[in-house]
């Protein structure tokens, strides 16, 4: 493969850099095109230029209704804010496809005018048996260019009687045709590998290789960035912008995303929706940050970085074009870096629902401020903000089940008496600050010769229910002395 060109190089001089993010709403945009969204977001931030949102709705029959608002949250969720398109207008509105068609008509009369393309009057059955006989031979399939050399007289006929028709490029019959990639290189294809690709289809929509040349020319896109499958379609592209006597864009494929086991992402291999990732306890910094880093490196070994350094050593030189792999462990770890970063005060919203929907808080300011000390306490331990909410219970209710094997081990002989003691020294302190407990069982520890890693787990099971969590100070003092006694009073009558 040739050397690649760089990025900075694809920008000429006084030339204002256009990316634009072209999803399909045929479905929620899920984390491949959320990074293909990203990294042209960051190439415009990085040089200054403008993020464009499109949406290329012209595939009516699988147009999805929800999908359209799911992908502008999910894009306005990530920190992606587009500086031109739906929703927010601009100087080359409109940004929805669907409401360009006479555009595309106009364009595709031209190219027929010009002898670059043509009316196909082929049906449906007909292309199907010529697909047939193709793969009945062994031969590669693809249009057998019928309609390419009809005579005028029998177009007119055809058009006159408004017999249903596409309209078809001519792709040049011999020669090949090249364009520089840069993050592969030179990539070259033959003509003869190429069939006559439909520009127009019988309901007046265009495809997507023609509404997609049309418009980049019209939206002064410069640089294309999208997903490695489009490869094979960027000939007939270049092939469009040479017919139609504009200058191509540059173009750079990204590298594809798999899942953990090497294979093709799915519903059920991390190719989620971003909704499904916040649902999930994700948050938006975390997973903006995980998705810069699938396929780009910044060249040394930072890994946690916030978009404005994200923004300041992004370039295409540094993406490789070979695949990466969707690590949820490593998004996990990432998003825990996150969480607890994060003012506790910003995380209340996000558990808030969750906590009212169980009874367990309310709106008052005490039990709001009480969310906070919570949160402060499992944030360092959680990986998502899920976690939040499942382990919290303890802070709200009494537990009404005890680790079976925990309680097997702690809840012994001793245990009862245990607990009567340091039920009555805590009944003595009004000071119920983590440190004042900390004190009180290293003084419980030493007058009684126990073990304080006795004392310990026996605590915060009758307290929890469970072993493990915050520290055990720092739980007794948010949960509070009334609380507190009243589950070791209850543990105490449990094991009498």
């Amino acid at each position: 493969m040739a050397e690649k060109s760089t990025s900075v190089n694809s920008i000429k001089p006084g030339t204002r850099v256009r990316v634009r993010f072209a999803p399909s709403p045929t479905g929620y945009l899920h984390v491949g095109g959320a990074r293909s969204a990203l990294f042209n977001f960051l190439f415009a931030r990085r040089y200054g230029g403008d993020f464009l949102l499109r949406i290329e709705d012209t595939d009516r029959s699988r147009f999805v209704e929800d999908a359209l608002t799911e992908i502008y949250d999910s894009l306005r969720w990530l920190g992606l804010d587009w500086d031109e398109g739906p929703e927010k207008g601009g100087p080359c509105a409109s940004y929805i496809q669907s409401e360009r068609l006479d555009i595309y008509n106009e364009m595709a009369d031209a190219l027929i005018n010009t002898n670059f393309a043509y009316p196909c009057f082929c049906t449906a059955e007909r292309l199907a048996e010529v697909r047939a006989e193709q793969e009945k031979s062994g031969g590669a399939t693809g249009y057998d260019r019928h309609c390419r050399e009809l005579p005028a007289g029998a177009v007119e006929e055809n058009l006159k009687n408004n017999v249903p028709h596409v309209v078809r490029f001519k792709i040049p019959l011999a020669g090949k045709v090249e364009f520089d990639d840069l993050i592969r290189g030179k990539i070259e294809y033959r003509c003869d590998v190429l069939d006559d690709f439909v520009l127009i289809k019988t309901d007046k929509f265009p495809t997507y290789h023609m509404a997609n040349v049309v418009d980049d020319r019209d939206m002064k896109i410069t640089h294309v960035l999208r997903g490695d499958e489009w490869i094979a379609s960027t000939p007939r592209h270049v092939l469009l912008y040479e017919a139609f006597g504009w200058e191509a864009p540059a173009f750079a494929h990204l590298p594809v995303i798999l899942a953990p086991d090497g294979g093709k992402l799915s519903k059920r291999k991390g190719a989620a929706s971003v909704m499904d990732y916040k649902r999930a306890g994700f948050l938006p910094e975390a997973l903006f940050n995980f998705l810069a880093l699938l396929g780009w490196a910044p060249g040394d070994d930072r890994e946690k970085m916030s978009v404005e350094e994200l923004t300041a050593a992004f370039s295409l030189e540094q993406v490789s074009p070979k695949a990466s792999v969707l690590d949820e462990k490593k998004l996990e770890w990432m998003n825990g870096l996150y969480m607890a970063e994060r003012p506790s005060e910003s995380l209340v919203e996000e558990v808030l629902p969750a906590w009212k929907e169980r009874g367990w808080i309310s709106d008052s300011r005490s039990t709001i401020e009480h969310a906070v000390k919570v949160i402060d306490l499992l944030k360092v331990r959680s990986r998502r903000v899920t976690e939040l909410i499942d382990s919290a219970a303890c802070f709200f209710v009494d537990p009404t089940e005890y680790e079976e094997k925990a309680a097997k081990k702690h809840f012994n002989a001793e245990a009862a008496q245990r607990l009567s003691l340091i039920s009555g020294e805590l009944e003595t302190i009004d000071d119920f600050a983590h440190t004042k407990l900390e004190e009180l069982y290293r003084n419980i520890s030493e007058s009684q010769s126990i073990p304080i890693g006795s004392l310990i787990p026996q605590t915060r099971l009758a307290i929890s229910g469970v072993t493990n969590g915050p520290g055990l100070f720092e739980m007794m003092e948010a949960i509070g002395k009334e609380n507190v006694l009243r589950r070791i009073s209850t543990v105490i009558k449990m094991l009498s």
